[in-house]
């Protein structure tokens, strides 16, 4: 959860520039403070985060073409390319290495109870998030082309947050008919 929070820093304050500033601040602030995410995440826990470095390298070149070309398109692009990009992963692992990702991911937050879910289950519900993610990305797009940028930004904060914590409730709720019977 700590995490998942440290994640949601600059969505908010791009969102929070947006609303005083506008689009063009906004996105600068959200570049930096991505990069300062990834570098504190590099002094505290010694390690380069996958996720975010994607998030930061896709935000620069669509952040960046939106303020060179002054035109918000470019950076409202920018879920759909990381949703798709998430996505596309998701449904590699699928074919490829020992285990799907999501798998990968969860093992240590279930704190050894990994083992108890079926190979099965860990293989839908990765590719319930690769499904998920491509949708995400799709609809992102339509919000990004049809409707303003103030609605695009309120999408993209309240929307598309709104929607991955519920889906990642129901994920929770799936994976714990797996995980009560194991004996304490």
């Amino acid at each position: 959860m700590q995490s998942m929070l440290f994640d949601f820093i600059p969505v908010l304050l791009f969102f929070i520039a947006f609303k005083i500033y506008g689009i063009y601040v906004a996105t600068t602030v959200g570049i930096v403070v991505t990069a300062l995410q990834v570098i504190l995440t590099r002094i505290f826990r010694h390690k380069f985060d996958k996720q975010q470095l994607v998030t930061l390298v896709v935000f620069a070149v669509f952040g960046g073409m939106t303020l060179y070309f002054h035109n918000p398109i470019f950076v409202k692009w920018k879920p759909t390319m990381v949703f798709g990009i998430f996505g596309l992963v998701f449904l590699g692992t699928q074919f490829i290495g020992s285990k799907p990702l999501i798998q990968r991911m969860l093992e240590k937050l279930l704190e050894g109870q990994a083992h108890t879910v079926p190979n099965m289950v860990w293989k839908k519900l990765n590719l319930a998030w690769a499904a998920f993610f491509i949708v995400l990305a799709s609809v992102n797009l339509y919000v990004a082309y049809y409707f303003s940028t103030e609605i695009w930004v309120n999408f993209k904060v309240y929307g598309i947050m709104g929607v991955l914590l519920v889906f990642s409730f129901l994920q929770a709720i799936y994976l714990t008919r797996y995980l009560s019977d194991v004996k304490q």
